[in-house]
């Protein structure tokens, strides 16, 4: 944190590395709100989410006829962030060829939309993420060596959960005041035995895998405190591998059950909206052993 708020005011791009999970946006977040561009515009892609032959003009913006479907001249995000900050998540996922026109960009400071002759002014604070291990992008050709040099004049670690268990129960109270204030519960701590169930798990989702958790928690619990048998973790090493199966896990029966509430138990209904067929919700909630 000593280091974000030292090199925020800076207009230097900036490399966040971390684990999933570990909250690389947060950081991203706070660089701007610290950053004297403040007042202008934080604009984010995750590189990872767009198709290869989109990203170009994802970020330079591309004129009219540049491409099949291009009907009209189109904004990139390097003209939307103006004045402001990009953040570019999952740099390591962007194609090389991109990556090449990319560092043309911070280099020269300035960008050309696709299919156009004009070039403009790049006004923005560049801040990458990536939740590869940097040696191993590059090695692997993920990661253009000279990209990263040009991007980590200043790179920040977020260490995983694991590494700052102290973090765990902050976090993890802050999310049960948010959730427990929007669902409108009185819920106000943790039992002793659920704190320390949380200390002791190893979080492979990390932080976001801990609010998913915490909001789980939230909805089974029904007294005034969150107790161990409200937590669906348990003391028994989880293989990592399974982290992004546990997370989606999770939200699809916090999903279901937030429907369930809203439809007011009627499974007919709360499988109509959710898009998926009666019987599979029946499958889901004994499954996920929710109470109707």
């Amino acid at each position: 944190m000593r280091t974000v708020e030292r090199v925020a005011p800076s207009e230097v791009p900036i490399l966040i590395v971390g684990e999933s999970g570990t909250g690389k946006e947060v950081i991203a977040d706070l660089l701007h709100a610290l950053s004297p561009r403040a007042r202008g515009p934080l604009v984010k892609i995750n590189c990872a989410a767009l198709p290869r032959e989109l990203i170009e003009s994802e970020l330079f913006g591309a004129v009219k006829g540049a491409y099949t479907g291009a009907h009209a001249d189109r904004e990139g995000l390097f003209h939307q962030a103006e004045g402001g900050s990009l953040m570019l998540d999952e740099i390591s996922e962007m194609p090389t060829d991109t990556q090449t026109k990319l560092l043309r960009v911070l280099q020269e400071k300035e960008y050309r939309p696709v299919g156009g002759r004009q070039s403009f002014k790049a006004d923005c604070r560049v801040v990458a993420a990536t939740n590869r291990k940097v040696e191993d992008a590059i090695r692997e050709g993920k990661l253009r060596e000279d990209l990263y040099y040009r991007i980590s004049a200043i790179s920040i670690t977020v260490p995983p959960l694991r590494e700052r268990r102290e973090d765990i129960l902050p976090l993890a109270t802050a999310f049960l005041r948010r959730f427990a204030a929007q669902s409108g519960r009185l819920i106000r701590d943790f039992t002793p035995a659920a704190s320390e169930r949380l200390n002791k798990f190893d979080w492979p989702g990390n932080v976001r895998q801990l609010q998913n958790e915490v909001q789980r928690a939230v909805l089974m619990c029904e007294g005034q405190a969150v107790d161990v048998h409200d937590l669906s973790i348990s003391t028994t090493p989880q293989d990592p591998a399974d982290a992004d199966l546990t997370l989606m896990e999770g939200v699809e029966r916090n999903a279901i059950i937030q429907m369930l509430k809203e439809t007011d138990g009627n499974k007919l209904e709360a499988a109509r909206r959710l898009g998926i067929g009666r019987q599979t919700l029946y499958n889901k909630i004994k499954l996920y052993e929710i109470q109707v």
